[in-house]
């Protein structure tokens, strides 16, 4: 099944085959969000450990598993413990994601770094090998960038994580169109050969490339939550647009604030998740009604990333260099004053 969605509509879509899909024939209500897995359910919130909720999933049944799982770090939805047995755990969830991915479908994992007495532990480079055994094939190493954050003392501070993009097979669903960004030389012409005079660039515009500079969901971010690591609407919006086709079935054990289902159910897929935490599975159900309400305020996929000195905020200049500028222009050698 299918499903045809408006270019510029978000909720309203029909179906081929509406069967499949309760809520297009009035058997389920628009906004209703269910909490364990119903195939027919257009978003699930399952409220406990991800892996009982992906036992529960018929082999094969998802196009896109994507997720950004906790990082070991101590956060209030986890337990600090050795590398060994989080990645034994992390072993765990990965094979079931592979069980319930399609054999066209991919799975991205987005993750950062492992920290311990000051040492870092790439986990994109830890877990790697987990794929691998089980067959995954690596796409891409996206790097995710992003200008917010920490400010380290004894190393360079971190902005950027990876996002890992794996398929199961060589066929798979990948659509460039959808993700395409402005071309850097647009008027950019051929100037030899047949083509010569002709533009050279695409005029939907050029490959994103595998570095990502997305706005991270900090302080006065649209976006913003209580919710400690939260990634933007719009990282997830690339993927899903990308790797899945509209009624696709789309995938996060850790669904933390809902941002994965956000994403999908904006552009027509169907969206499955589990959080553990009481409050952010509160969190993730009020966020996605109000993305089925078209209502919930995000940054757009194609904002450019901010410049204050483009928007002329006085506070890119430092005080300091003001306060010598205005010395030097005030001085008796700059007056002409002997």
């Amino acid at each position: 099944m299918r499903l045809r969605c408006a270019p510029n509509e978000r909720r309203a879509c029909t179906g081929d085959d509406t069967s499949e899909l309760g809520y297009l024939t009035g058997m389920i209500e628009p906004t209703s969000i269910e909490s364990v897995y119903a195939p027919e359910a257009r978003a699930v919130v399952y409220p406990g450990d991800c892996l009982d909720l992906l036992s529960s999933i018929p082999a094969g049944s998802a196009r896109l598993v994507v997720t950004s799982p906790p990082y070991n770090i101590g956060k209030e939805y986890e337990t600090r413990r050795g590398l060994d047995e989080y990645i034994a755990d992390q072993t765990a969830v990965i094979r079931e994601c592979v069980r319930v991915l399609s054999a066209s479908g991919s799975l991205c994992w987005q993750v950062g770094n492992h920290v311990v007495n000051g040492t870092v532990v790439p986990l994109d480079i830890v877990l790697y090998p987990v794929f691998a055994d089980a067959g995954m094939l690596l796409r891409n190493r996206i790097i995710w960038h992003f200008e917010h954050g920490l400010h380290c003392t004894r190393r360079l501070s971190g902005r950027y994580e990876t996002v890992m993009w794996f398929t199961k097979t060589d066929q798979y669903v990948f659509n460039l169109d959808p993700i395409r960004v402005p071309q850097k030389y647009p008027g950019k012409k051929q100037y030899k050969g047949p083509r010569a005079g002709e533009y050279s660039c695409n005029p939907l515009g050029k490959n994103p490339g595998d570095v990502w500079v997305i706005p991270n969901v900090k302080c006065n971010h649209v976006e913003k939550t209580e919710h400690p690591c939260q990634f933007p609407v719009e990282l997830i919006e690339r993927l899903v647009l990308a790797l899945t086709e509209p009624g696709d079935l789309v995938i996060d054990p850790y669904m933390g604030t809902g941002t994965t289902a956000i994403a999908a159910i904006r552009h027509g897929r169907r969206a499955v998740g589990a959080e553990i935490v009481p409050k952010y599975v509160e969190l993730a159900r009020d966020r996605i009604t109000k993305e089925m309400l078209g209502v919930l305020r995000t940054r757009p996929m194609d904002r450019p990333v901010y410049d204050p000195r483009d928007a002329g905020r006085s506070l890119t200049t430092a005080p300091w260099l003001r306060t010598d500028a205005m010395r030097t222009l005030f001085s008796d050698d700059s007056l002409g004053n002997p």
